[in-house]
């Protein structure tokens, strides 16, 4: 299965190193030199890293056969896949990888059937599943512990908890106003 794990950005230097946009969560494995990336467009690869390094919050790469700018700025903008099995799992205890999630059924607790998770929205704050429902609408639900209280892969189905208001219309609207008559 492959996985998109980064996007080159611009040229850094002379020496033909690319900042990198990283798109894993595990840029150690998955970025380290020795690694072979495939490429989109495929015609930029395959990418051999040769060395990477972070400068002021950026990961640096410098790629096997790219020697100067000029090479280095050709890169731009090319995704870089890496090739994993699909039974691997993250090191973390309660980690996914976005291709466990989607497609899982979503249900609340009690059974109701929600929908089934389209794609994962990574934000700043927290990670979001984007659910069809059987009507085809679409419902955003947060991927926090609160909410999402357990993932089975087996049964292939996200079980959920949702506060009131988030999967249907029925929000409790709290007033001060009305406490006050």
């Amino acid at each position: 299965m492959q996985l998109v794990v980064g996007r080159i950005g611009r040229a850094h230097g002379i020496r033909g190193e690319v900042t990198v946009e990283v798109r894993t969560d595990e840029p150690e494995l998955r970025l380290g030199p020795g690694a072979v990336l495939a490429t989109d467009p495929a015609s930029a690869g395959p990418l051999t890293i040769a060395t990477g390094r972070v400068h002021s919050g950026r990961l640096l790469l410098r790629f096997e056969g790219v020697t100067d700018r000029n090479a280095a700025e050709a890169l731009r903008n090319t995704l870089l896949i890496a090739e994993i099995d699909p039974e691997e799992l993250p090191e973390g205890e309660d980690e996914y990888y976005d291709h466990q999630l989607i497609d899982l059924d979503v249900v609340t607790e009690d059974g109701t059937e929600v929908g089934r998770i389209t794609e994962v929205s990574h934000l700043p704050s927290q990670d979001l599943f984007i659910v069809e429902r059987p009507d085809g609408s679409e419902v955003m639900i947060p991927f926090v512990e609160e909410i999402v209280t357990d993932i089975d892969l087996v049964e292939q189905k996200a079980v959920i908890t949702p506060p009131p208001g988030l999967i249907d219309d029925r929000a409790e609207i709290a007033s001060a106003r009305e406490e006050e008559a």
